[in-house]
């Protein structure tokens, strides 16, 4: 029953396989019947009310969500368009829980610090394939938008969500994420929930609570979502920037480690699995214990980490993982956290240099075998280091803070790549099948969720490249909505208001330019040995100078910045260190010989540009032994090359890439995604920073409706023309408008005005190249569109059923014809094995009877031959003694002959006689001549000469005559007849 309303053309069953369906044969020849029956369905149904259960499902007659939308809904259509009007508009609209608005084509979401329920199935439905005006603003509305630009002009996508950190960014990308795999319904459900398992699982190991934000990414992803060019989702693609590792070992005040540490702590403890991880059961590790004390109290009695650890491994099984995966996965977090109790003391050597040892071996034991590494190795790479130089090997020792630095590097380094390979192990089983898609004919939706704009108390490395990533996506915002169009109104002449907008390129100059750039100088100053925090202030200041850079006064190692968003200052504190993190040399040769397949990849890999993890083709050296490593990708472009020859004793030195050399190529690469498809953006705003539901703070909104240019994105939508096409591709998509299909009329402005006429369009421009529409425009046309299209699908169908229909009724003739001939052959076939059957039963019956009708007849001549012996016999009674000797010999002498017919012995012999009757019974004849004359030996006047004689005479008539009852029984065997028939007196 199911297959039979499959609609997906690319997997819906041929009409064949449908008629020979039970459902359909079932209703053959009842069509009548099942309409009355429906028809009086329907009708019962509207009379009992809009819904109401069937005997299997239920009957829907009318819209069961009806939702109203108002003029209120976009922000241009407001006359007044003053800051103050603005406000107030979404303060009501916040107040009725309505925390969408459209400023045109772009979607302002107000966060709601509250569950709604409106993101439901039936919310989904709602939202596919109408008009944006029909329905109130809606997140599915944009994920709609996209998906059918995407359909529809067979196009890239982008999905571009900006905002505050808090503003609700995570959860719009992961309502979108659900909307598009609905929009995008294959076949494949396990796709579709392994797609929708994704979010979840990264928001454990890249998420964690900060003092803003109880959920706040700590990396960004961009997630390229694959369809075909019907619209099913085929599979999935994730690129992760610049992940937070410093959270791994130190959080700020107020703040917590990744998710993950307290999801897996609390899970295990559940399970009593704490000691087989090493893990305390009384106080937490050092890299998850907080100021509070309250962690390892939450982690017993909160219910919360215990079902997060059950929705991770959930999201493990249903991904794809495999159980030793995700074994590997816990051991190495559990080694982090054991590796972050590892403690050091100082002791003096005989040289007077400080050295670190390991008083308590406990948490080094637990760590290096979670690692399956040995213990001592471990413990002397964390107390000492190697120094190559001109050839020699030189052991150097390391203090106590030296070693810190180690161990926690290596924690970093450990929760970096693995988090590392867990994306680059989602992307291989989400890859799309190239079995259902070519891979160059499927299309992309890009989400873009990053990490929001941040200004804490204390503003330190991670939030400088925060909030430049944002400068740059404020940047691309700037240049796709105000700058890119306005030069285009002047270089086609189009007569259009411009719009003045807060540029920031020359912040974005500040930070990336080169060599004078502030990253440019922060690299610099870290390839210097003996560079400090303080040497990096005072640099800043002497190169950057600039309106968007100050020094305050009285205060150390710190300096601001005047982004676009607001002031922010810095502290300087750890920079250097953060930008070089390096990782020794002996720490890596460790790793690499553990017996976990999983680290052993983790620390073969080198990394790309990006700090990502990449396997490839290497041979490593080990002072004790030779690692032969198994790697891919020897060609990929955006692997370090550098990196990869470098022996791991190298890495150590300055020539290494910095992270925000990594941050750099970062956001290179993420803005090559973003120009390749057409961007559809939400702005995240964050109306409280209490995060407390139904509070609209106007100060706050305000502020985040300034930098974000709201007001002029407001106008430059009333104004201006979203949407610039050229007359090629305007004319090719949208001349089935005002042209037959078959007349392709040729690309010019004419042409165009004549389309945009014919659909009764207004407020449009036409420039030199281009036409210019609004953001209204484009949808409008759509719709129109779909209509034709829809009109020319149902012509379609029906010439497509017809054209079944005939081939159908072909093919059921053809068959027939077949079914024909092949029973006309049976039943040829049929008649002649009959026929045959039949001779053989007659012939066989004829033997029968031929049979018995010569036993018949031997018997008759016996019984003749019996009654008329007793005369003859009672005569020569007295001379049978004399003559029995002689009717021996002549037995003996015939008895060949007989045995040569087939007879064989003296039955046959005496039956052969019988046959020759009794004319020819010589032993009757002697026997009488021997009784007329008893004295005498002989017959006749011969004597015994002539009884010898006689006797010859008699045999070779006998042979004679044997022979030929000889050959008659040889034809009869062979043919069932006897030849002598046709001549029976003969015989």
């Amino acid at each position: 029953m199911l297959r039979c309303l499959i609609k997906d053309f690319e997997t819906r069953p041929s009409v064949t396989h449908l008629l020979e369906h039970p459902f359909i044969k079932q209703a053959h020849g009842k069509d009548s019947t099942l309409r009355q029956q429906l028809s009086s369905l329907i009708k019962e149904q509207q009379e009992h009310g809009c819904r109401r259960r069937t005997r299997h499902e239920r009957i829907n007659t009318r819209k069961t969500l009806i939702i109203e939308s108002s003029p209120d809904d976009d922000l241009v259509n407001l006359e007044a368009l003053d800051e103050e009007t603005i406000i107030s508009h979404l303060q009501r609209r916040y107040g009725d829980l309505q925390i969408y608005t459209y400023v045109g084509d772009i979607l302002i979401a107000l966060n709601p610090f509250q569950s709604l329920s409106i993101y439901t199935q039936q919310f989904s439905k709602l939202y596919h394939g109408v008009k944006r005006s029909e329905n109130p603003p809606h997140i599915f509305a944009t994920a709609d938008a996209a998906y059918q630009s995407m359909v529809t002009f067979s196009k890239d996508q982008c999905i571009i969500i900006s905002g505050e950190s808090g503003a609700g960014k995570t959860e719009s990308a992961h309502l979108i994420v659900q909307h598009l795999t609905f929009l995008g319904k294959a076949n494949n459900r396990t796709l579709r929930e392994k797609i929708l398992q994704v979010n979840p699982l990264l928001e454990a190991f890249g998420n964690a609570c900060t003092a803003i934000n109880d959920n706040s990414s700590r990396f960004g992803k961009y997630l390229e979502m694959r369809f075909t060019p019907t619209g099913a989702v085929m599979g999935a693609k994730i690129s992760e920037y610049l992940l937070e590792k410093s959270r791994v070992i130190k959080q700020a005040a107020g703040e917590k480690n990744f998710h993950i540490f307290y999801y897996i702590y609390a899970g295990l403890y559940h399970q009593e699995k704490l000691v087989k991880y090493g893990l305390p059961d009384k106080t937490p590790p050092r890299y998850i214990d907080s100021q509070n004390g309250k962690v390892m109290q939450d982690i017993v009695s909160s219910k919360l980490y215990k079902e997060q650890f059950d929705a991770i491994q959930d999201c493990f099984r249903i991904i794809g993982f495999t159980e030793e995966e995700v074994n590997s996965v816990y051991r190495i977090l559990s080694a982090i956290l054991n590796t972050g109790n590892i403690e050091f003391t100082s002791i003096t050597s005989q040289h007077q240099t400080d050295k670190s040892e390991v008083p308590n071996t406990q948490a080094l034991d637990n760590s290096a075998d979670l690692l399956s590494i040995g213990s001592e190795e471990l413990q002397e790479a964390l107390t000492s280091h190697c120094v190559v130089t001109r050839g020699e090997t030189i052991i150097r020792n390391n203090t106590v803070d030296k070693a810190i630095d180690v161990r926690d590097a290596m924690s970093k380094a450990l929760y970096g790549r693995l988090f590392s390979w867990i994306v680059n192990r989602i992307n291989a089983l989400l890859q799309p099948d190239t079995n259902i898609c070519a891979a160059d004919s499927g299309m992309n939706v890009g989400i873009l969720d990053i990490f929001g704009f941040e200004n804490f108390k204390k503003n330190s490395f991670e939030q400088l490249c925060i909030n430049i990533a944002n400068e740059q996506i404020q940047f691309y915002f700037n240049q796709h909505i105000f700058a890119l169009e306005q030069m285009e109104y002047q270089s086609e002449g189009v007569d259009a208001s411009l719009v003045e907008y807060e540029d920031n390129r020359p912040i974005l100059d500040m930070f990336l330019q080169k060599p004078m750039g502030l990253l440019s100088l922060l690299d610099e100053e870290s390839r210097f040995p003996q560079a400090t925090d303080q040497t990096l202030v005072d640099k800043f200041e002497d190169n950057l100078r600039c309106k968007y850079f100050w020094r305050p006064k009285r205060v150390e190692l710190t300096f601001g910045i005047q982004h676009y968003a607001g002031k922010v200052l810095y502290n300087v504190h750890g920079f250097l260190e953060k930008n070089r993190d390096t990782l020794p040399a002996d720490i890596v040769v460790v790793l690499r010989t553990s017996e976990n397949k999983l680290l052993q990849q983790l620390f073969s890999s080198p990394l790309t540009k990006i700090g990502g993890t990449r396997t490839l083709n290497l041979t490593l050296k080990h002072p004790n032994r030779t690692l032969n490593l198994t790697l891919k990708h020897p060609n990929s472009p955006n692997v370090d090359t550098m990196e990869m020859m470098r022996h791991p004793e190298e890495t150590t030195n300055m020539r290494r890439q910095t992270v925000s050399s990594y941050f750099r190529y970062s956001l290179m690469d993420l803005l090559s995604k973003m120009v390749v498809g057409q961007p559809h953006f939400v702005r995240c705003i964050k109306p409280n920073d209490d995060r407390q539901a139904l509070r609209f703070c106007k100060e706050r909104v305000v502020l985040q409706l300034r930098y974000t240019g709201i007001l002029e994105t407001v106008n430059i939508r009333r104004l201006g023309y979203s949407h610039r096409i050229l007359f090629e591709e305007f004319v090719s998509r949208y001349y089935y408008l005002a042209f037959r299909a078959h007349q392709m009329p040729e690309s010019s402005k004419e042409n165009s005005k004549v389309i945009l006429e014919k659909a009764k369009l207004e407020n449009w421009s036409v420039g030199k190249t281009k036409v210019f529409l609004k953001y209204y425009h484009v949808e409008q046309l759509n719709l129109m569109l779909r209509e034709v299209m829809a009109r020319v699908v149902v012509l379609q169908a029906y010439t497509k059923g017809w054209l079944g229909a005939r081939r159908y009724r072909r093919e059921r003739e053809r068959r027939r014809h077949g079914a024909t001939i092949i029973q006309s052959a049976w039943r040829g076939h049929a008649a002649r094995q009959n026929l045959k059957h039949i001779r053989k039963e007659r012939a066989e019956a004829a033997v029968r009877i031929q049979s018995a009708y010569r036993g018949h007849r031997v018997r008759e001549d016996c019984k003749q031959k019996r009654q008329s012996a007793p005369a003859t016999l009672g005569s020569s009674s007295a001379t049978q003694g004399k003559d029995s000797t002689m009717d021996n010999h002549i037995l003996k002498d015939k008895a060949p002959a007989d045995s040569g017919c087939g007879g064989g012995g003296d039955r046959q012999a005496r039956a052969d006689s019988l046959d020759r009757g009794p004319s020819r019974d010589y032993s009757s004849s002697s026997s009488s001549s021997s009784h007329r004359d008893p004295s005498r030996n002989s017959i006749g006047s011969g004597g015994v000469t002539g009884i010898l004689r006689n006797q010859h005479n008699k045999q070779g008539r006998d042979r004679s005559m044997d022979a030929h009852i000889h050959a008659c029984m040889q034809v009869y065997v062979c043919t069932g007849v006897c030849a002598c028939s046709e001549n029976s007196e003969e015989a």
